[in-house]
């Protein structure tokens, strides 16, 4: 997948990660306002109508059996991944329910697992939880980094929560990002996308996974400086224009990145910055759209 839009789609909606779910997302013109209201607005958006494909009768299934799936989750990832993480939401799909999740403490991401449930019998197989191949690992790799340059993100959030504070534009919703994010690390404002591969943020990540109370000093000294490469982590900022009906501002989205180009104290990596309008698919999640506007630049070191 080309990284740059693989970063647009982290960012901004589950949906199209989840092989064999999919929501197929039609929005043929019509004069009934129909396509009109697939839409909420980003303030009020909290994921509530979010769907996958053919997962009604799992949904059901899930939801009276809902503390055998969520055991079943909180087991595969202590055991896969030495995190302990709280259950959100549960969502039916044709084969099973997708969970949704958020790990406790400092290493701070959010996530999923898929828990298959026995079409005939109607039972939860709890033994063959599951994940997208390397969708956790990198929502443990780019909680790391913000871990391990946390004043450089810190700074990062406190720029965006002005800019939010001083223009006409917002972010998500906590709410969405914990019902239906599931792709990392999650701000209202901001997202990661940490591409495998990444040679200077795997020493980090090997030694959490051997120690997951491992001191932050011994985190920081892990990372190895002389492999980062910007291509290697999208940082991926998303706003949402405040008034309904609004078309998303091209000057906001200069002076974001020029304020960002001209700041020394902000993380390195590739900045993906996306100004959408005030709507979100209620059913898939997604913000980006025809009229979204989008910018990148590179923060070298």
């Amino acid at each position: 997948m080309d990284r740059k839009i693989k970063g647009l789609i982290l960012g901004i909606g589950l949906t199209q990660l989840l092989a064999g779910c999919m929501n197929a997302v039609s929005e043929k013109k019509n004069t009934q306002g129909e396509v009109k209201d697939k839409y909420a607005s980003v303030q009020e958006y909290t994921g509530e109508d979010y769907f996958l494909n053919n997962g009604d009768e799992n949904d059901k299934i899930a939801e009276g059996k809902s503390g055998e799936v969520e055991k079943a989750v909180k087991n595969f990832f202590l055991e896969k991944y030495k995190t302990e993480v709280k259950v959100h939401n549960l969502v039916g799909n044709a084969d099973g329910v997708t969970v949704f999740v958020e790990s406790v403490g400092s290493v701070h991401f959010y996530s999923y697992a898929i828990v298959p449930i026995n079409q005939g019998t109607k039972k939860i197989i709890s033994e063959d939880v599951m994940s997208q191949e390397d969708a956790v690992e990198e929502g443990i790799r780019e909680a790391l980094y913000r871990v391990i340059f946390y004043d450089e993100f810190q700074n990062l959030a406190d720029y965006l929560d002005e800019v939010v504070s001083d223009n006409k534009v917002t972010g998500r919703t906590i709410e969405s990002l914990q019902n239906v994010g599931g792709t990392g690390f999650m701000t209202p404002h901001y997202t990661m996308t940490s591409y495998y591969g990444d040679e200077a943020i795997q020493p980090v990540f090997d030694l959490y996974m051997e120690n997951p109370d491992a001191k932050i000093e011994d985190l920081k000294s892990a990372f190895n400086e002389d492999l980062f490469d910007e291509e290697n982590l999208d940082i991926n900022i998303i706003l949402f224009m405040e008034e309904e009906e609004v078309s998303p501002s091209k000057s906001i989205l200069e002076k974001v990145s020029n304020d960002l180009e001209s700041m020394d104290t902000i993380p390195n990596g590739t900045y993906q910055i996306i100004v959408n309008d005030n709507g979100v698919h209620k059913e898939t999640a997604e913000g980006y759209k025809e009229n979204s506007i989008m910018t990148e630049l590179i923060k070298s070191k």
